[in-house]
């Protein structure tokens, strides 16, 4: 976006070997309670990065930490090549953050909220002038610029958000569960801009629920649980490493009587779900098989997915911590 024209244009550009994070034993206490426990991870330049994890899982610190506004207790840490938190100020003007809940100004336009935020980047009217009008067609709310925030859609005041995210042209953009809370149309478009920034060279890293979103956006996931990183990879690895490929679910109270009578011996691994069983296996044919002579009992086939793996590694049980 630097340079003579500010536009959002696809370039030539793919994951390098470049960090623009790398966190070397990253560690926070919060008193004698360790939160985050000694990570190591790197973001390179150009890739999508998912941090996963259930709630209570070190997601939020260690994006604070990334931020600056949390001190780690130990471990070292550089953004965009600056040491955190030395020189965090610094570094957070290179740096785009889409917040988990959306803080635009009510009493400003769609089109005040960039120029207002854009000011305090130092941005000056012509340059306000040349990139207000970009972001507002990325984020399809050219007809709306001169529109109150209360009169926005939940969708339109995310796109608003990730519009605002970039008046400044980061070099790293940080989403933290970027589509929370929007129904299938809006993250189907939100999806669309963020494979878009990917394609014009941009580096994300983000945060999700939705494991979905992780397996289309990201090249590679971090799954992390009670303060450390339990797994690295794309998703494509993660689920070749972790999980058997293909999944049977059998639905119903007869489910397990049925596996346990009649289906002994034929799934490597069971997990029990409410009135459900999911069957990991390599080779669905011989359940399958057997299945299909039995009435009464609903099944269906598909192969293993990132959920899978995140359940797998982190557990099942309900976490209520934030």
């Amino acid at each position: 976006m630097n340079g003579v024209a500010f536009t959002l244009a696809p370039v030539a550009a793919a994951p390098s070997a470049e960090a623009v994070v790398r966190a070397v034993g990253l560690t926070k206490l919060y008193g004698e309670t360790p939160v985050v426990k000694g990570i190591d991870f790197s973001v390179y330049r150009g890739e999508c990065v998912g941090l996963l994890g259930p709630n209570g899982a070190g997601k939020t610190t260690t994006l604070r930490l990334l931020l600056g506004t949390a001190h780690p207790s130990g471990g070292t840490l550089e953004v965009l090549g600056l040491p955190v938190p030395a020189r965090a100020a610094e570094m957070r003007r290179r740096l785009g953050v889409v917040p988990q809940f959306d803080n635009l100004d009510p009493d400003f336009t769609v089109a005040e909220n960039l120029q207002t935020y854009g000011s305090y980047f130092g941005l000056g009217r012509a340059a306000l002038a040349e990139r207000v009008p970009v972001l507002l067609e990325f984020a399809a709310l050219t007809e709306r610029a001169g529109a109150k925030i209360s009169a926005l859609s939940g969708g339109m005041k995310r796109r608003l958000t990730l519009a605002r995210a970039l008046i400044n042209d980061p070099e790293l953009l940080i989403l933290d569960e970027p589509t929370t809370g929007l129904d299938p149309q809006a993250r189907q478009l939100l999806w669309r801009r963020l494979r878009e920034l990917l394609a014009a060279g941009k580096t994300l890293l983000l945060t999700t629920h939705y494991m979905e979103e992780a397996e289309r956006l990201c090249d590679r996931i971090m799954v992390m649980d009670h303060g450390v990183i339990l797994a690295t990879g794309s998703p494509a690895e993660l689920i070749r490493a972790h999980i058997e490929p293909q999944v049977v679910e059998l639905f119903g109270p007869r489910a397990a009587e049925w596996l346990a009578a009649e289906g002994a011996g034929r799934a490597e691994r069971t997990e029990e779900v409410g009135e459900s069983v999911l069957c990991y296996l390599h080779d669905e044919r011989p359940l399958l098989d057997a299945l299909a002579a039995v009435e009464g009992l609903r099944f269906t086939h598909r192969r293993a997915n990132l959920e899978d793996v995140f359940l797998k590694l982190t557990g099942r049980d309900l976490r209520t911590a934030s």
